[in-house]
């Protein structure tokens, strides 16, 4: 098999979306997966500022909202919510959220040991980046 150009790569749509049906807002909602641009935005947005130690403390308040504003979509693959809308979507059912939430995780291919290292590596000072061979106990 060849490989893949530049131009094949640049112009292949390699979005993918989900439907989920959730029984508490009785209907469907579609997901998208995100781009590598909007998950770092993700990641940034709830990484708060460096500290004078250098380490960084995780926002979490409206995680599950935050992320399910960046992958909710309609029939077009247009986005319903903008960030603006993230503290009233972080007032609506946490089951809801919650399987929304685990459905763009996957898509976005965040692990709960992504979460976990971020939130590791917040606390963890200068040198946060090192890389031990310590196991990560952290929970997400």
């Amino acid at each position: 098999m060849a490989l893949l150009s530049r131009e094949e790569i640049l112009r292949k749509p390699d979005r993918t979306f989900q439907e989920i049906y959730l029984q508490e807002w009785g209907g469907k909602v579609r997901i998208r997966s995100l781009t590598g641009a909007e998950r770092d935005a993700f990641e940034e947005s709830i990484m708060g500022k460096r500290n004078k130690d250098g380490s960084r403390e995780v926002m979490t308040q409206n995680l599950r909202a935050k992320l399910v504003a960046l992958t909710v979509v309609d029939e077009d693959g247009n986005l319903l919510f903008s960030p603006d809308d993230v503290a009233v979507l972080g007032e609506k059912s946490a089951a809801a959220l919650d399987q929304l939430f685990a459905a763009a995780q996957r898509l976005a291919g965040i692990s709960r040991d992504d979460l976990g290292e971020m939130v590791k590596n917040s606390e963890a000072g200068p040198g946060a980046g090192s890389t031990s061979g310590s196991p990560n106990t952290s929970e997400a």
